[in-house]
């Protein structure tokens, strides 16, 4: 789990999250807020100059990338097949080249964002929001309304489908 920021997120699903006991990858600043909930750190992602607040956590130096970059580059050169990201800003220029070399989730304020491949469908109640938020070629959906602007609303209870031509796109949705 990448922690990069946790100012809008809830407890309740970090503490969901922490189920699956994941390595826990974070910053500094963000260290001291999980240090305050009892949840073991095991790196930190830092420019070198910040104090790491316990001996035992290890450290990834970010060099010249930003902290989200450094992690992930991290996570896909020691083969991590997956990684659960929290963060305040949503930045997904630092996420996109990664979304093929590693399964990601990204928690975004109120939003779970992802990438899905061509094909991809999946249930949802009716009236649900799905936003895409990278702009796919030749879009093909089922069970969807087009809200504008890369909002759909699901028409009913059951299956949407997304057929496109890119290799992924990523969606949002709503956090419960």
């Amino acid at each position: 789990m990448l922690v990069l920021g946790m100012d809008n997120f809830e407890e309740e699903l970090l503490g969901q999250l922490l189920e699956w006991s994941p390595t826990v990858i974070t910053t500094p600043h963000t260290a001291e807020k999980l240090n305050s909930f009892g949840i073991k750190v095991d790196w930190i992602i830092s420019y070198g100059d910040e104090m790491i607040p316990q001996s035992d956590i290890k450290l990834i130096p970010a060099g010249n990338n930003n902290l989200a970059v450094a992690a992930l580059k991290f996570l896909t050169a020691n083969n991590y097949p997956a990684v659960n990201i929290i963060t305040d800003e949503l930045t997904l220029a630092d996420f996109l080249p990664y979304a093929g070399k590693i399964n990601l989730v990204i928690f975004n304020a109120q939003q779970k964002i992802y990438p899905v491949t061509s094909g991809f469908s999946k249930w949802k109640p009716a009236g649900e929001q799905i936003e895409l938020l990278t702009t796919p070629n030749a879009l093909q959906y089922k069970g969807l309304q087009d809200n504008g602007q890369g909002l759909y609303k699901t028409t009913a209870d059951g299956f949407f489908s997304l057929q496109f031509e890119e290799p992924f796109l990523l969606i949002a949705e709503a956090l419960n």
